[in-house]
């Protein structure tokens, strides 16, 4: 089974930058798609952005097209967020989640394991 642990989150102002890390433990993440995930307060978990297990696939939200990258380096085990142009209705705890059963996961459901979280806050 892996592990995920997610790291980079932080406060920034708007229209600021952030990069968030996931590190896989326990398993090869060359065997996983992966994806980023965030949640708002009250509000569903959404997907952001997805990778395939050999990047040659990526998927972006509509709200994160042009503004956003998604990249992974299985030989450091991580996957990466690039986000920039930041805005308030960012404001989430983003998740990493793995994916054994789907070269590239589009949603929730396709995801089985999933780290705990970071916090991105963007001030106005």
């Amino acid at each position: 089974q892996v592990h995920l642990v997610e790291s980079g989150g932080g406060l920034v102002q708007t229209g600021g930058s952030l990069r968030l890390s996931c590190v896989a433990s326990g398993r090869s993440l060359s065997i996983y798609g992966m994806g980023w995930f965030r949640q708002a307060p009250g509000k569903e978990r959404e997907i952001v952005a997805a990778i395939s297990r050999s990047t040659t696939s990526t998927y972006y939200s509509d709200v994160w097209k042009g503004r956003s990258a998604i990249s992974r380096d299985n030989t450091k085990n991580t996957v990466y967020l690039q986000m920039n142009s930041l805005k308030p209705d960012d404001t989430a705890v983003y998740y990493c989640a793995a994916t054994a059963s789907y070269d590239l996961g589009y949603s929730r459901s396709d995801y089985g394991y999933w780290g705990r979280g970071t916090q991105v806050t963007v001030s106005s």
